[in-house]
């Protein structure tokens, strides 16, 4: 059975970031379906972007066109290869459709807000797994987004 599905994945490039693409590619996602990489970051990159693109986030950008950027100087990104990769077996093998979105900002906010403005019928992120007195004083995303969030959210825990 074909999917029409929008599923968006936090990223950061961090290993839980990563496993929640591993995962959502060998768990989730099936033919039909859409992948939004969502990259939320403070300030780096070109400032002509952020201003440009600071509301709203950049325009969807394509897996083959976010590959070929310059990306660390455009946006801040440096986007990690093994993830692209990944990525780009899943759209050949599964066809599934791969698209990235760059946000500035809080992450737990702009996570949120990209669930309504693409439309997510679901959203994975990572867990640092931060202890309970450091996400007291840090706050996690992902708690945030589990509560925050209009669609179901999954969160990705990496091991100890």
């Amino acid at each position: 059975m074909g999917g029409n599905r929008t599923v968006g994945i936090g990223m950061d490039y961090s290993p839980t970031s990563k496993l929640a693409v591993q995962w959502t590619v060998d768990n989730l996602v099936r033919s039909g379906d859409r992948i939004v990489l969502i990259h939320v970051h403070s300030g780096k990159g070109d400032p002509a972007q952020k201003q440009l693109w600071d509301d709203k986030g950049t325009p969807l950008i394509p897996l083959d066109e976010f590959k070929a950027m310059n990306l660390p100087v455009q946006y801040g990104i440096n986007p990690d290869m093994e993830v692209l990769d990944i990525l780009e077996t899943a759209s050949k093998t599964k066809q599934v459709t791969v698209v990235a979105k760059i946000y500035w900002g809080d992450p737990r906010e702009k996570l949120c807000n990209a669930v309504d403005d693409l439309k997510l019928d679901s959203l994975v992120v990572g867990s640092r797994g931060l202890g309970a007195i450091k996400r007291v004083l840090l706050g996690s995303v992902s708690n945030y987004v589990v509560s925050h969030a209009t669609c179901p959210v999954t969160v990705v825990k990496g091991s100890k």
